[in-house]
Formats: C-alpha cells, structure tokens, sequence
C-alpha cells in the first residue's frame, strides 16, 4: 500500500474543497493555498512519491498542472477533461498516465467505442480510469460530471473486471465523504480489495492514521490511498512527512 499524493486545481490555485459541491459558481472549500502546483509536486518528487494526482476542477487549471508535469516529470498522473483530443499534450508534458471518467461515459452508460479510442490513444498502462462514485438506495454509482450526475453504471466486482480489461489502474473517489474528514467509505475500499483486477487508489474522508490502518485492512493491502484535505500542508492535522516516510 502507498500514499499517493494529490494537487487539485480549482480556477487556477491548489485548493480542497468539499464533494459533491462544485459547480460553475464555485465550491465550498477548506483549503486554498498560497503555493502553486509546482511547489507540490516538487515536495513530491523530493520525497519519492510517485503516480500521484493532478486534478484540474473545472476550467482555467492547464498551465498549473503543466507546471507541475514539468516539476516532476514522469511521476504524477492528470485528469480533469481529458479526452483523445488533449491527452497528447499532458503525455508530452510528463505525466506518466491520464485519469478519465466523464469521457467514458454517454448517457449514463459506458460507451466502449470511447473507452477503446482512448486506449489507443494512450496505451492501456498509461489509462486510469475515475470510478468515483455516491451511496443511492444502498449500493454505489459511478458519478460524472464533478460528482453531480449518478450513471447507470454500478461499482461493483462486475464492473471492476469489466473495466480493468481496458485500463491500467483505478482511482476512486468516494464522493459522499470527499474533503468532509468523517472517516473512509469501508464498502469501497473493502470492494477494491477484493475485486479489483488492476492497482487502485482510494480517496475519501481519510483523517487520521486509523483511517488509514482501515484501507490497508479492508484493502487487504493491495490498495493505495490519497489524502487531502486532513494533510498539514492543506491545512490539516496529519502530518505529511509522517506519510512520506512510511508509505512512499
């Protein structure tokens, strides 16, 4: 199990804000910092972390994630937006893999002739695909769209093995708890654990070392992990050299 670490934009700054409440306005947000992506990753790079997160939240994000990209090139992955079209550019720029979710999807469904357009763009290892998800009458649906739009597609061990046939790793976002500091979702990491064909990453509520103990447990230790909005260099009370030097 490691700790992958993350830099989310948000209009152009590194922010944590809480799930579920982006939207063209705005976001309820818990952090906004006063250093740019560069300096994050950089902190990465330094402390051998590698394939974590660049997630640009909505538009005017590209030229702080290709900062990034260009001060740790080679061990960050980038989302947000991306599609055949623009995934070149980020690819070029250093990331070692693209994170897709919405892409994928068409009304609510997978659509296969994008998913395998996408592959081929990219190559299946360096594909991640977003299956984050929300709780609605007891089981959990991948959701697109910054979390607000439910698809018809179930997480569950089915779909898991569906998918992991044309990606190379799974990011999932608990959405419900995402930057609310409650503790972890324990149905999905216990899912991912057990079902999951390719490497995955849980995030989500994560607030203390005890969540953390949790994904490696629930997981089974196949389970990677991210950490936000609990990290002291978000703000937060857990320490993030305590995390480098344990589980980079």
């Amino acid at each position: 199990m490691k700790f992958r670490p993350c830099i989310d934009l948000h209009q152009g700054k590194v922010k944590q804000i809480v799930g579920g409440t982006l939207s063209d306005e705005g976001a309820q947000e818990n952090f906004v910092s006063n250093r740019d992506a560069a300096w994050y990753a950089d902190l990465y790079k330094r402390h051998n972390l590698s394939g974590g997160h660049v997630i640009m939240l909505g538009p005017g994000n590209t030229d702080e994630a290709l900062k990034a990209l260009e001060a740790y090139p080679g061990g960050l992955q980038v989302g947000g937006g991306i599609n055949p079209e623009n995934a070149g550019i980020f690819l070029d720029a250093g990331a070692m893999g693209v994170i897709v979710t919405s892409w994928v999807f068409r009304e609510g469904r997978i659509d296969f002739e994008r998913l395998e357009a996408m592959k081929k763009r990219v190559g299946q290892q360096r594909l991640v695909l977003d299956l984050s998800c929300r709780l609605k009458n007891g089981s959990y649906w991948i959701v697109t769209d910054r979390w607000s739009r439910f698809t018809r597609t179930p997480l569950n061990a089915e779909t898991l093995q569906l998918l992991g046939a044309s990606c190379g790793e799974f990011l999932v976002h608990a959405a419900d708890v995402e930057g609310r500091q409650q503790g972890i979702e324990k149905p999905v990491a216990a899912l991912l654990g057990e079902a999951s064909p390719v490497p995955a990453t849980y995030a989500g509520g994560i607030r203390n070392l005890e969540d953390i103990n949790l994904v490696r447990s629930l997981g089974r230790g196949r389970v990677d992990f991210t950490v936000g909005s609990a990290l002291d260099i978000f703000g937060g009370m857990l320490p993030f050299l305590t995390l480098a030097a344990e589980y980079a």
